[in-house]
């Protein structure tokens, strides 16, 4: 296999204590209630996601005094400008483990001064030349085997790397002297340069897989789907290997077989050649009762389902699987027949609640669509209940919506859906008037109102889409749970789009594919809708009910300075920008996100009120984390913008 491994030091040469301790003592892989002490061993915490650490030596009464102790520059590991890093770290007994550069190189660093211990990458290859996602990646997975530690990648050519952690030496006895080709396995011819034949679609990876009980759970994605140049695409199989060997133990079909569940709902054979649906986000897991988590995307294309109609399962979904055997244990299926981009954008949650004097063990999974739906997390019942509600109707041809899509009664939506003159900008009667007029071109209507044309008979240029592809939540900040009170706290961008349909057969062989799914901009430039532009929610979900809504940052100097706007108070809006979450013992900490200030902030998890507001080098890109070394607590965040190259950058008080 060509590759390179660079940077590496022999265990004899290292010296550092934590070394030691790490060949001493075995860290506890089965936390659900949060990360485990002073380590941060998932991408999102703990197997289950939550985003929380137990550490409280940071605390309201000195996150003021956090500064910044080391940076670790990403864009090294280019050759290209790093300005989009969305890269989470592990820590395991004093060291992060991360990803870097576009080639995804995998990265040991000292979790107390910032030092690269050691470095791993592949050489470029047909594979990775042809790949859609040339970029860091969200991170990497930790797993043990004989008590000994090993880091496990997905690399953008779909390669599973399984490396020693200490050396960071490719593992000789998993796979093919440490590398497990994931093309092979997936019922498709590959070809031996360029893999899987480029008619059937490209099948790769942007995040990290989740080692459960031995077994290393793969996810994958493929090309974005707003305008796919074929109905043909490979489905987002998941699949479970070996953690020791790297063997290929089960696969569950995205796209049912014959004589699956849900083979039915894919009409007109579109099963045999449909695809995505792929688990493009972070998985969760419960390791207790065996089970893995499995949010999916749109089936091909995000826009356009008239080459794929029915309610399509498993698309848009959440999935338990049996971690060991692949085995369906419960499904629920959150859009049916999605021609909205719907995909689930993040890790589930999982938290122990009570509800009405009962203990439920649960799953929550935020969405773009701005609802939190959450399930017991053994059974996949509903928490509470849905209704089946009649929506929108579609005139879009060969085109055939869903006649009907489950509504969570509670909690609340915390995020506008669906679109009414009511949400239009009215800062003043002016340019009210002006946005009038301009969402006039388009369809407005309600939650799941359906893609339209973009020249209709009626004089409309396409649909609104609330939220959009960009907006509720989504990958960059997702959502975090507080294990002591049952709290969600979830970022929320007030994003849609205008989805504009066109017949386009040099550009595809589908009958129709989107423009794109960006929005349009309102009157003088201003934002069309009404704020908050970006928020964060807190979410009792023991109860239901919202504890509170903040924006996320303050009004943008482009609104508050608007010659159209002198004289007018603005309410504070927060940032179109995704925040960025973590939450600790006693605070909640949230980046603005990639399109907001170099802010981090400190806040109070009771109220939101803002504790203290740090200064960072950039933006943060990605969800933070923290762990402790030899007693001292750190948070790291990734950071990249147009004008700051990526680099992960630690925080912690000076003694």
């Amino acid at each position: 296999m060509n590759r390179t491994t660079t940077g590496k030091r022999s265990w004899s040469s290292w010296t550092p204590a934590y070394f030691i301790l790490f060949a001493l003592v075995a860290p506890a892989l089965y936390a659900q209630s949060g990360a485990s002490g002073d380590n941060w061993m998932y991408w999102g915490g703990d197997a289950g996601s939550t985003r929380y650490s137990p550490l409280d030596q940071i605390h309201a009464g000195n996150a003021a005094d956090l500064e910044v102790v080391w940076r670790w520059k990403a864009d090294n590991f280019g050759p290209r400008p790093a300005f989009n890093y969305k890269t989470t770290p592990i820590a395991v007994n004093g060291v992060l483990y991360a990803a870097a550069g576009y080639r995804r190189a995998v990265v040991a660093i000292d979790g107390a001064t910032g030092e690269t211990l050691w470095m791993w990458r592949m050489k470029t290859n047909p594979r990775w030349e042809a790949s859609p996602r040339q970029f860091a990646g969200r991170g990497v997975a930790y797993g043990e085997v004989d008590g000994r530690g090993r880091i496990y990648v997905v690399t953008p050519g779909f390669y599973l790397i399984a490396l020693d952690a200490e050396t960071g030496r490719e593992i000789e006895h998993f796979g093919e002297n440490g590398i497990v080709d994931l093309q092979v396995g997936l019922g498709y011819d590959v070809h031996p340069m360029t893999g899987i034949d480029p008619n059937n679609g490209v099948i790769t990876s942007g995040s990290p897989p989740i080692v459960v009980n031995g077994v290393v759970v793969v996810n994958n994605a493929s090309d974005r789907g707003y305008y796919p140049p074929f109905k043909q695409n490979i489905p987002g199989h998941v699949r479970g290997y070996d953690a020791r060997t790297g063997e290929q133990k089960w696969i569950f079909h995205v796209v049912p077989k014959p004589g699956e569940l849900g083979n039915e709902t894919w009409e007109d054979d579109s099963w045999t050649y449909s695809g995505n649906v792929n688990s493009w986000a972070p998985l969760s897991a419960d390791p207790q009762l065996g089970l893995v988590y499995i949010p999916t995307d749109t089936p091909t294309g995000d826009y356009y389902g008239g080459h794929r109609l029915g309610d399509n399962l498993f698309g848009t979904s959440l999935i338990a699987l049996n971690a060991e055997t692949g085995k369906r244990v419960w499904h629920q299926q959150l859009v049916k027949h999605d021609i909205w981009n719907y995909d689930n954008p993040t890790a589930p949650n999982l938290i122990d609640v009570t509800v009405d004097g009962r203990e439920i063990k649960a799953i929550v999974q935020t969405t773009k669509q701005g609802w939190a739906y959450v399930f017991d997390r053994e059974t996949g019942e509903p928490v509470w209940p849905f209704e089946e509600r009649v929506v929108p109707n579609t005139d879009l041809p060969g085109e055939r919506a869903a006649p009907t899509q489950r509504f969570p009664t509670n909690p609340a939506a915390y995020e506008l859906q669906g679109v009414t003159v009511d949400d239009l900008i009215d800062f003043t009667p002016e340019l009210r008037a002006e946005a009038i007029e301009i969402a006039s071109n388009y369809r407005m209507g309600p939650l799941f109102t359906p893609p339209s044309l973009a020249d209709h008979p009626d004089g409309t240029k396409g649909a609104f889409v609330m939220p959009g592809a960009n907006g509720g939540t989504n990958i960059g900040g997702g959502a975090a749970v507080d294990p002591e009170t049952g709290i969600l706290y979830v970022a929320s961008e007030r994003g849609h789009s205008v989805i504009s349909m066109v017949n386009a057969p040099e550009r595809s062989s589908m009958d129709f594919i989107s423009l794109g799914p960006g929005g349009i901009r309102g009157p003088q430039g201003l934002e069309l809708f009404k704020p908050p532009y970006g928020h964060i929610i807190a979410i009792d979900l023991n109860t239901g009910e919202h504890v509170f809504d903040i924006p996320n940052g303050e009004t943008p100097e482009a609104v508050k300075n608007h010659p159209a706007l002198t004289g007018v108070e603005i309410p504070k809006t927060g940032k179109r920008s995704h925040a960025t979450i973590l939450l600790t013992k006693t605070l909640m900490f949230a980046g603005e996100g990639t399109r907001g200030a170099s802010i981090f902030r400190a806040h109070d998890k009771r109220t939101g009120e803002i504790i203290a507001e740090i200064e960072i080098p950039g933006p943060t890109n990605a969800a933070p984390m923290s762990y402790a070394v030899d007693g001292k607590q750190y948070i790291v965040v990734a950071i990249a913008s147009a004008g700051h190259p990526a680099e992960l950058v630690a925080l912690s008080l000076v003694d």
